[in-house]
Order: C-alpha cells, then structure tokens, then sequence
C-alpha cells in the first residue's frame, strides 16, 4: 500500500537526507523499502548491522541506504553527518526511528540544513479512502475495533488486535524504553499507560495521577514525556492568546492508537478526531513548513470546545466532536465572542442531515468530514 508522505519523500531523498519518525510499526520500515527496489538496510537493534556500521561498509551502488533505529547510536547525528559530508557520490539516505529525534528543535545542530522531516502516523480514515477506495464507515468501525496500525488494522479481527497491543506496548517500555532512557520502573508506567486509557479526553491532573502512582508529580510528568517522545501518547494544551500560560494548565492525552481508548466511546471517538487532526497538522508542518498547534477550549466556569486549530499562531478551526447530538454546542456562542472569526465545526457520527446556522456553526458528519480533511490551504493565508 502507497503511504500520503510517500511522493513528498521521493521528492526530497536527492538533495537532502529524509528523517522519518513516527510510532513503531507504524509502516515506516515498509514504507521505506518500497521507495526503491535497490536500497541497503541497516537496523541498529541487530548486533551484525551495528557491526557493519561502525565500518561504514554498506553497498555504494544501491539508490538508497535506510537506517533504522539510528537514534540509538551514541552521537548518532555527527555519525550521519560525517556520512553525507564525506561521501563523494552519496546514496540517497533515509534514517527511521520510533522515538522522536527532535533534531529541528535544536539551535545549532549538526544536522542543519541537511535534512528534511517527516512524521508517519497510523492508517486514518482520509489516508485509507485515498489509497483504497475502501468504504468509509466500514473503515470507521475497523479503526474503532482495531486501531490504525497498518498489521491490525488490515487483520480486522478484535482477537487479534488484543493480542498484538499487549505485545506492542510491551516491546516499547521494555525495550526502547529501558535501551533509551534507562528508566527501570516499568510497572509503574505500565500502571500510568491503564490510568491514561480512563483520562481519554478528559484534563490531567499530574497531582492526582502522582497520588494513584504513589510517585512525585515530577517524576510522573518526566514519564508522560517520555511516552510522548516514544509515540505512545501525545498531549493537547488549552488554547490561550499566552501561549506560555497556556502550557501551564492541565493538558489532555491522547492515544495514537485509537483503539487503547475502548473503555469509554465517547473518548474513543473524540481519539480518533484528535488523531485524524494531528496527523493532518504534522503533514503539512513537514510538507510546507508551517507552524501548527493544536489546543481545547475551556473556561475556569466549565465551558468546553473539544479543539482549536491554530496555524502560523492564527486560530483557523474550533471542532466539538459528538455522537449523535446535532444541536450546536452552547460553548460556540461564548468562544465566538473572542474568536469571532474562526470556523465553528461540530462532528456528529450519528447525524442525519448536515446543517449551517445564523452564527455560522456547521454541524457536519464527523466520517464524511474527516475522509475529506485538508488543512493544507489555511497555512498559505
């Protein structure tokens, strides 16, 4: 199957080295072998290839050279950047990992103006249209039964996709985690992950979740980014014009994989939302170079909007996401008079007949809006 970053990656691998990050077995290894039929591989996890790096013997005459789990590597950029400085003809090369690299984020790395970045996230429902023409709401049920990961998602068995999460997760905490970070207490954040999968869409508080841990807030939050730097959750922040403050309040989690959120459909559902626009918003980060966020909307009295979209720091879209409520939200009206022109959206799943209003609220079909969702003009405004 053809991935959406596919094309804008063949684009760049001549003129630049692709990073290529994402969640693990998000496809990234198999969308890398399929870029080229000639290509030389190279997993850091596996002692022969670590052997055959540090020697820098890989086949010259292949197109691509794909290093995997490179992250790993003790001083992995100034490695890589030695490698495509010195080399008199390069191969195109394309480094992959499943923790992110945050190499752009960084003043004076070694790596500047070398390389481009992309973010592979799990099978949404506008990627699996585009590719396979497949029903939209039957593709809604299999990413609410099985998630987005490309193994289970095409198994379609729930069996199955219990079985494979377990040992997901698994592999993650006591593999990368303990290879990356050195962290030891795993039951621990194992426990953290279950209190994660009851908080789905809801505000964290690193108090509480310290006291259910019987750990120190601070510990608690150093594990929460690690979790986010290894793409098993991410976090949404509280719009506010400050975005200092802002970062300051409760955030939410969300899970990359939809299905970890079964324990409450609502949450589920509003995962899914949360996916499909993060994922959007990373794309056209990484094809256009724009800066994005993505917030909620929430007041000290309780009124609540499920999420803001802001791009280049403009606020473009407010989406409240529901199952079968077709009336507007009340909050619309409150937030539209500090954010007055702003698009307001409510996502109905269940929805009979799509509808504009006076003040301008859409309510839309949540499956139709998110099969079609295209961010990609409000970055050029």
């Amino acid at each position: 199957m053809k991935r959406y970053v596919e094309s804008y990656i063949l684009k760049d691998l001549p003129g630049k080295i692709v990073l290529l990050t994402g969640p693990r077995q998000a496809g990234k290894t198999t969308l890398s072998k399929q870029l080229f039929s000639s290509f030389d591989y190279f997993n850091y996890d596996t002692a022969s290839d670590r052997m055959r790096l540090s020697k820098k013997s890989w086949d010259r005459e292949k197109q691509l050279v794909i290093f995997d789990e490179l992250h790993k590597m003790k001083l992995w950029k100034r490695w890589l950047k030695g490698v495509y400085d010195t080399e008199k003809n390069p191969p195109h090369i394309l480094v992959t990992g499943s923790a992110r690299l945050n190499t752009y984020r960084k003043a004076g790395d070694s790596l500047a103006g070398r390389y481009f970045q992309y973010r592979l996230h799990p099978l949404d429902l506008k990627e699996v249209h585009y590719f396979l023409a497949e029903d939209p709401n039957s593709s809604f049920e299999t990413l609410m039964r099985c998630g987005g990961f490309p193994e289970p998602f095409f198994y379609n068995d729930e069996i199955y996709y219990q079985r494979w999460a377990r040992s997901h997760i698994d592999i993650i905490l006591r593999q990368d985690l303990i290879d990356m970070f050195a962290v030891r207490d795993i039951r621990a954040i194992e426990t953290l992950v279950h209190l994660l999968k009851q908080r789905v869409g809801t505000c964290v508080s690193y108090a509480n979740l310290a006291r259910d841990l019987e750990r120190d807030a601070n510990t608690v939050k150093r594990w929460l980014e690690l979790l986010e730097e290894l793409y098993i959750i991410f976090r949404v922040t509280p719009y506010s014009k400050n975005i200092a403050r802002s970062l300051l309040k409760e955030p939410k989690f969300y899970f990359y994989d939809v299905a970890q959120a079964k324990s409450d459909a609502g949450a589920q559902l509003e995962n899914l939302v949360a996916c499909a626009l993060l994922k959007e918003l990373n794309f056209i980060e990484d094809t256009m170079g724009v800066q994005t966020r993505l917030h909620y909307l929430r007041t000290k009295d309780g009124k609540e909007l499920d999420f803001l979209i802001a791009i280049n720091d403009i606020p473009q879209y407010i989406i409240e996401v529901k199952w079968s409520d077709e009336t507007p939200s009340t909050a619309f009206k409150h937030f539209q008079s500090f954010l007055p022109h702003v698009k307001n959206i409510q996502l109905v799943k269940n929805l009979p007949r799509e509808a504009t209003y006076p003040n301008g609220v859409e309510v839309r079909s949540l499956v139709n809006w998110l099969v079609t969702l295209d961010l990609s003009d409000a970055g050029t405004h």
